[in-house]
């Protein structure tokens, strides 16, 4: 017996030891993934990859707009990241940015006296998303370590990336992530603003009090507060805020910011023998992504895709960088003039740089193409692969929300429209923003077009959101027939901001149960009153035997200030829906062997039927 739980044990350890090393990271918006075609913003994770060698991979879970506390108790965040992880993998934590809502109060303690003093408004403008430093952060940092080392992983704590607040030439308090120069009180008398105490005072110290679990838990801690705060004083405010940030503030880098950060976090790690034998921070040019996958896309699309190239220490401590593309690519340097091959020139034995490449689907099949980088240590060829796929066949199927007077859907074709909800937000009314609207030209749309006129729950947008808020959000929804396969390719709509020029939102579309894996398709961080902007995503999408597609809009304001309101008009979602590849229809009466048009609009009017049929089930059941 001993001998067989011997043989058990030494098949799971070597099962354990042929899985690739990951290194998840879990954290906010600083170190989150953007998409690099709606925004420069670059989170610190995204890059984090470029520092490792192929034996590990990063696994870049972090989430805009996440606290500590928000990210373990909201699906699918800290549940999913969970059954990713591997034993032996490492988990890096990093948290702060968001936990500092309601100036250092708990969020639901906010909400809770709130409540019992009748002040229902007010408790429902709260964000229950912060923290005490001292108190409930402390404790969800050891939910985190707890839970990773049950799961056979090991977390390692990361300060949060500072702010770029500066006063003179230093980073302040607040910076740090250290609110004891003002922060309020949630008293037995109620809430005192404007707190302050000494420095050497750090209650309300959101880096130093994770120190101190990192300390009592026996845990790794990487202290890149300071390393961030040291990084931005070495360059200074203004420059500082040209290179590593992206002109939309002082929290979220650029590409050379997040670089610059993530290498640095890679140093600390490997000053304290965290991984150090698969950390490289060699003076080699290298290329990110090293193998791209441009993925698939429509006949007669073009996809750009963006290439980082980095370099430390360099020798000879300036020259230059050639690119070339083959023959089905261009690239450039400024995303603006494209061709066959490019320059780059580096100085300060330092390279951080970026290019983009376009490749035009104009074949069906496999691409394949390269682009190869030539310095003076040698050349580097990056292969360069997607496929072009047709759209043909099928039954063409779009929902549609007007949204002049109702949010009423038109449904073409078998699909069925779940309709328009809200978290945390509520309409107003239908009007059009300004008899002065302005619509894109080329809709020929009049000025006086009625729209959607949503509010946030309360009137009241914050003060100090510079992000999305997980929880709060306009949804719509639509799902495929239960017996047939919906090719989605087109993902549309207009949105802008009504009473004030600081509406600020995001787009995300997910097919998937509680919103994984959602992929961006606009992010606006200016918005200019009553300009309505559009919106348009062609994505390679199948829904399948009844998935739902969902797509929300995330608004937030720049500021606190009441009444303003974000207008949504015209949500389409369109494709083609085929039951060729179901087996509903199988042998010789095939959709393509069906001549008649009046066959085929039978046999979809029979498979509408039935989905409808099914779906109208699967909702007796759920209710």
């Amino acid at each position: 017996m001993k001998r067989l739980l011997l043989f058990f044990a030494l098949g799971a350890a070597l099962t354990a030891a042929a899985q690739p090393l990951k290194v998840h990271t879990i954290g906010d918006s600083t170190m989150a993934e953007y998409n690099e075609n709606t925004t420069i913003t670059r989170g610190w994770g995204q890059v984090f990859q470029n520092f490792f060698t192929s034996d590990v991979t990063v696994n870049n879970r972090a989430k805009s707009g996440s606290s500590s506390k928000s990210f373990y108790r909201e699906a699918p965040y800290w549940e999913s990241v969970k059954r990713q992880i591997s034993p032996g993998d490492y988990v890096l934590i990093q948290f702060a940015h968001n936990d500092e809502k309601n100036q250092g109060m708990d969020g639901d303690e906010v909400k809770d006296y709130y409540t019992s003093i009748g002040a229902t408004d007010q408790a429902a403008t709260t964000d229950y998303r912060g923290t005490t430093a001292s108190g409930t952060y402390k404790e969800y940092l050891r939910k985190y370590i707890e839970e990773t080392r049950a799961l056979g992983a090991t977390p390692v704590l990361v300060g949060a990336i500072c702010r770029r607040y500066f006063s003179g030439s230093t980073i302040r308090r607040n910076g740090r992530h250290d609110l004891g120069d003002n922060f309020s009180l949630l008293t037995a008398n109620g809430i005192t603003t404007g707190n302050k105490v000494p420095e050497s005072d750090n209650t309300h110290d959101y880096p130093y009090q994770m120190q101190q679990v990192a300390i009592e838990m026996d845990v790794p801690f990487i202290d890149l507060t300071t390393a961030t705060a040291e990084l931005y004083e070495s360059y200074g405010d203004a420059l500082a805020d040209a290179l590593l940030f992206d002109g939309d503030g002082a929290t979220h880098t650029s590409l050379m910011g997040a670089t610059l950060i993530a290498r640095r976090c890679a140093q600390l790690m490997k000053e304290q023998g965290i991984l150090a034998d698969y950390i490289q921070l060699t003076s080699e040019l290298s290329v990110s992504p090293a193998n791209a996958d441009l993925g698939e896309a429509y006949l007669g699309q073009t996809i750009r895709k963006e290439f980082q190239i980095t370099g430390f220490d360099l020798t000879p401590a300036s020259g230059s960088i050639t690119v070339e593309a083959s023959s089905g690519l261009t690239i450039s340097a400024d995303d603006k003039t494209y061709g066959s091959s490019l320059e780059l020139s580096y100085e300060g034995a330092t390279c951080i740089e970026k290019f983009y490449a376009k490749c035009e689907y104009s074949s069906a099949g496999d691409i394949n193409e390269q682009i190869t980088i030539t310095s003076s240590a040698g050349s580097v060829v990056v292969p360069v692969t997607g496929r072009c796929i047709v759209l043909e066949g099928g039954v063409p199927t779009k929902v549609y929300w007007r949204l002049e007077a109702n949010d009423n859907a038109t449904v073409e074709g078998p699909a069925t429209a779940i309709g328009e909800s809200y978290s945390e937000m509520e309409l107003q009314r239908y009007a059009n923003p300004n008899a002065n609207t302005v619509w894109p030209e080329w809709t020929g749309f009049e000025p006086t077009r009625k729209t959607q006129r949503n509010l946030i729950v309360g009137g009241v947008w914050p003060a100090g959101e510079i992000d999305e808020v997980s929880t709060r959000y306009i949804e719509f929804a639509a799902q495929a027939p239960a017996a047939a396969t919906w090719n989605i390719n087109e993902i549309s709509l207009f949105v802008c901001g009504a009473g004030g020029n600081g509406m600020r939102c995001k787009i995300y579309y997910s097919k998937e149960d509680n919103f994984e894996n959602a992929v961006n398709i606009a992010t606006f961080t200016q918005m200019t009153a009553n300009t309505m902007l559009e919106v348009k995503a062609t994505p390679v999408l199948r829904l399948s035997d009844g998935e739902t597609l969902c797509l929300r809009i995330y608004p937030w304001y720049n500021g606190e200030a009441s009444g303003k309101t974000i207008c949504v008009s015209d949500v389409t979602i369109a494709g083609m829906t085929s039951a060729e590849d179901t087996g509903i229809i199988s042998g010789q009466w095939t959709v393509d062997n069906a001549r008649s048009t009046a066959f085929r609009a039978s046999i979809w009017a029979m498979i509408w039927r039935d989905s409808r049929k099914v779906f109208t089930s699967r909702q007796a059941r759920n209710s």
